[in-house]
């Protein structure tokens, strides 16, 4: 069937658009699908590595569960490594470090905290990274252990861990024999635990034994 004049001055018009555009179009085009590929891609990927992450970690238990100290410190390493971006990484760090410092390897536990300390997504892993990290170095208590506490305990806190902060930060002062600012710290920090819900009793509990030893909660 034969056009009619405007029909064929649009599709006339249709032509020219697409020779001066047609390189543009195309382009863009292009740069969508590879977008679209780049991102369903990453998506796959992201969920083949948590995937891998999480076998991981079952190996990880499982060692636990045989009581293979080794093999459970090997998983960690592995999921550091490979999986850093993972939460079962940071997970996996924290469980390492706990049980090295069973172990009495202080130093490998401080590591495995530092490590999740410094990497963690995760903000409440990365907040007990932070914490169990400060009090593993007050514990050892030399010069330079303090001033690297300290430099921890100066960060902002993480949201919803301000008072386990300043709790800490009162840890800090009583190693050092300042029971004035310690106790300060630890009745701001019981302040602070009663507002919030969200904390067992036995956290409130163990700071009402720091408070009692530093003289109670001021009246």
């Amino acid at each position: 069937m034969p056009l009619d004049l405007e029909e064929q001055e649009q599709l006339d018009q249709l032509k020219a658009f697409w020779q001066k555009y047609r390189n543009l179009i195309t382009a863009v085009i292009t740069a969508a699908l590879f977008a679209y590929a780049a991102y369903s891609g990453y998506q796959w990927w992201r969920t083949s590595q948590a995937a891998s992450a999480s076998q991981l970690y079952e190996t990880m238990v499982t060692a636990i569960g045989k009581g293979d100290k080794d093999q459970t410190l090997r998983a960690a390493d592995d999921l550091q490594k490979q999986y850093s971006g993972s939460s079962y990484a940071a997970m996996s760090s924290l469980v390492a470090a706990k049980i090295a410092s069973d172990a009495g390897d202080i130093q490998k536990s401080i590591e495995y905290l530092r490590w999740a300390a410094k990497n963690s997504s995760d903000m409440g892993y990365l907040a007990l990274a932070k914490l169990r990290l400060s009090a593993q170095l007050i514990e050892l208590g030399t010069e330079k252990d303090f001033a690297e506490a300290d430099a921890i305990l100066k960060d902002k806190p993480v949201a919803g861990f301000e008072a386990l902060w300043l709790e800490r930060r009162g840890d800090w002062y009583l190693a050092q024999n300042n029971s004035t600012d310690a106790r300060k710290s630890y009745e701001a920090a019981w302040v602070q635990l009663n507002q919030s819900k969200e904390f067992p009793e036995e956290a409130r509990r163990l700071l009402k034994v720091k408070l009692d030893a530093v003289g109670g909660v001021a009246q």
